[in-house]
Parts: C-alpha cells; sequence; structure tokens
C-alpha cells in the first residue's frame, strides 16, 4: 500500500497534482477532516481492500488547526504507519501573480491583514515544519503542466530517487535586461552572432541552421563542457543545502540564436544525466 499525503502553499499546484496522481491511479481524496485521516489509513491498510495507491490533499483550508494535522502525521508515523508527504510550492511572485489572475482572496487573509501578501508570508510561516520534513518538495513556480507531471511520474510510476531540486535552464537577451530570478548568469556573446547571417537572421537558436552554425566553433562545445562539468558538481551542493530551484540564465545580444542554442545543449546534457534532479527550458526573448 503507498500512501502520500498532499500538501503545500495555496496556489501552489496541489489541486493540480492530486489531479494526476488520480490518473496515475491514485485513489484520491482532498481536504479529507484531519480526525479522519488516522482511520482512513487504517481502513486502507486492511488486507481485503482493494486499493493499493492513495493519495490525500490537506492544506490550510482545513477548519481544524493546521499544527493539529502535522501531530497526527507525527503520531502515525511513531505508530508505524508508511506513508510519502508530497509538499507543492511556489514562490511568493508566482503565487501573488496566480491569486491576481484568478481574482480569488488568499484563505489566511483578514479583515485587518486583508492583503495577499499578508496570506502568503501567514501560511509559510503555518506550513513551515511540514515543508522541512516533506519527502518531496516541488517548486512550480516554473514548471510547465507537462513537466510538473514528468516530475511526478519520476516519483510515484518509475519510482526513481528524488533531491527536491529543479533546474531552470532560461535563454535572455542582454538588451532586455538580465533576468531578477537567475541564480547563475552566463555571457555567451564571446560567440560569432548569427544576426549578421542574412540567411540565419530572422531564424532563433531553436532551428538547425542556427543551432549548425554557433556549433561549428569549437569554442561552443568547450563551453557546454566545462558549464556542464561545473555544474555538476554545483548541483548535488544545492541539494546538500535545500535548495529546490536553480535558475541557470544564458544570455547574447537579443536572446535568440546563441543563447537559445546553447541553452537548449545544455538542457540536453543535464536530462540525459538523469541524476535525481528535474530540468526545464525557457527561451524569454522569442
Amino acid at each position: 500500500m503507498r500512501f502520500v499525503v498532499v500538501t503545500g502553499m495555496s496556489g501552489g499546484g496541489k489541486s493540480t497534482a492530486m489531479r494526476m496522481l488520480e490518473d496515475m491511479g491514485f485513489y484520491c481524496v482532498d481536504n479529507l477532516p484531519v480526525m479522519l485521516i488516522e482511520k482512513f489509513m487504517e481502513l486502507l491498510s486492511e488486507p481485503n481492500t482493494e486499493i493499493e495507491k492513495a493519495a490525500v490533499g490537506i492544506d490550510v483550508r482545513t477548519d481544524q488547526s493546521f499544527a493539529q494535522a502535522e501531530r497526527i502525521l507525527q503520531t502515525l508515523r511513531q505508530n508505524g504507519m508508511a506513508f510519502e508527504v508530497l509538499f507543492m510550492d511556489a514562490s511568493d511572485s508566482a503565487l501573488l501573480k496566480r491569486y491576481k489572475e484568478s481574482r480569488r482572496m488568499h484563505p489566511l487573509c483578514t479583515p485587518d491583514k486583508p492583503r495577499i501578501e499578508d496570506g502568503i508570508a501567514r501560511e509559510r510561516e503555518v506550513l513551515k515544519q511540514i515543508e522541512q520534513d516533506a519527502d518531496y518538495v516541488i517548486d512550480t513556480s516554473k514548471l510547465l503542466t507537462r513537466e510538473l507531471k514528468e516530475e511526478l511520474d519520476r516519483i510515484f510510476i518509475k519510482n526513481e530517487a528524488y533531491d527536491s531540486l529543479i533546474v531552470n535552464i532560461l535563454s535572455f537577451g542582454f538588451k532586455h535586461g538580465i533576468p531578477g530570478d537567475a541564480d547563475l548568469v552566463f555571457d555567451v556573446r564571446f560567440l560569432p552572432n548569427p544576426f549578421y547571417i542574412d540567411e540565419l537572421k530572422y531564424l532563433t537558436g531553436n532551428d538547425k541552421g542556427v543551432q549548425d552554425y554557433v556549433m561549428s566553433f569549437p569554442e561552443a562545445s568547450a563551453f557546454l563542457d566545462k558549464l556542464t562539468d561545473m555544474l555538476l558538481f554545483l548541483i548535488p551542493n544545492y541539494i546538500k543545502e535545500g535548495k529546490y530551484q536553480l535558475v541557470i540564465a544564458i544570455g547574447c545580444t537579443g536572446g535568440r540564436h546563441r543563447s537559445v542554442t546553447l541553452a537548449n545543449g545544455l538542457y540536453g546534457r543535464l536530462r540525459r544525466e538523469n541524476a535525481g534532479f528535474g530540468v526545464t527550458i525557457s527561451h524569454r526573448d522569442i
């Protein structure tokens, strides 16, 4: 019997994760009253049950104290009941954007503190301990729906090791500004610019002609070799320090040719490593 408790920040993707788990064959119950969690697990543990995988969603919208839910889960662990905790997270800026787009109020907003930012801050404090104790933490700030599904497949279907780090590779153009959320920034303007080649000018690094041109220079492959080697050293240390998201920004002048080509190349290399971390890619300026 595999039992998963899904929780996390409101707007972090818990409901989406529950739907995906249901598609994977999990019996899912969202917002089960806290006092029923133990009984629910006991029923599922009975020998004659036909349910082999189940997931229950809990969050701060429940009418009981979330601290009570944490105590119940801790008691269940002490009593030998096996379960995993999946925590769905996102940055404050991503959560704020999602709430503004949906025009919903945060569940922890109060008359004296009605701002969404106040609700997010209060919820982070409430969920701090369960996030620290979670088996898996997925930051959805930059994840596409299909990328979230890939991460859940990796954990719950393929049963691969998961260290809760998502590496986001981002191409950009310096003339449009350096991404504000970048952890590591690399400048590839040392390579010749395809913009000045007539037949390549209006293409991008997603097109084979541009890729072939950029990678025809030995410096491009050498850059990818050295960058990949450095990242494979850094990433395990970021994981050790509890980092959940790493944004690697690769920039050229306009963000359409060289940076896109090398971001795609780095993405392919890190994906092939299959080393216990997720990888996503996006191109900001094309």
